[in-house]
């Protein structure tokens, strides 16, 4: 199988891998929930880059079509929160290069604040796309009867920063584990 194959079908994988991990319930009411998928696809993104990263974002944002887990408002929210938004977290692995090169040089300091940022910046990268969607089209149902891009704003940055802050945990307790699952050799 040649290297590029090999990467579509690990993608494709850990797309399924990380929409198997969308089913475990972790909502506290309507607006509100971390998301455990991002951490297989955010490993994926530093592992592969994030030209990759973003192909599997999108592979992942598309499973949710035939898995009946889209919530429908118009045509454009459906593109912008499934598509789009799950591609996004694929820019997770711009910090593939210098994470890989750091866990050459045994510098774990400096690999642990990578790995921080690069949850960090495919969750924020992915909740922008959400805040634009809940703002634009969900700003209707916003409790509290709170402007609708501030009700989106708190909702989706507590959404991406629990689920960024959930990720780096995990990827942090990965590389102290099994740091070869960042290495596109293993």
């Amino acid at each position: 199988m040649n290297s590029n194959t090999k990467i579509w079908v690990e993608g494709t994988i850990i797309a399924a891998l990380a929409m198997i991990l969308s089913f475990i319930p972790t909502n506290i009411g309507s607006s509100f929930s971390v998301s455990l998928g991002q951490i297989p696809l955010t490993v994926f993104a530093i592992r592969r880059g994030w030209r990759p990263g973003l192909m599997a974002g999108l592979v992942w944002g598309l499973l949710h079509f035939p898995l009946g887990q889209v919530w429908y408002l118009s045509v454009l929210q459906v593109l912008i929160e499934y598509p789009f938004a799950f591609t996004f977290v694929g820019f997770a692995g711009l910090y593939s290069k210098k994470i890989q090169a750091a866990i050459k040089t045994n510098a774990d300091k400096r690999v642990i604040a990578l790995l921080i940022n690069a949850s960090l910046l495919g969750a924020t990268a992915r909740y922008f796309w959400h805040f634009v969607a809940g703002w634009i089209f969900w700003g209707a149902y916003a409790l509290w009867n709170l402007n609708p891009w501030l009700f989106s704003l708190v909702m989706n940055s507590a959404s991406g920063l629990a689920t960024a802050l959930v990720t780096a945990i995990v990827l942090v307790f990965l590389y102290r584990t099994v740091p070869q699952i960042f290495s596109p050799k293993a």
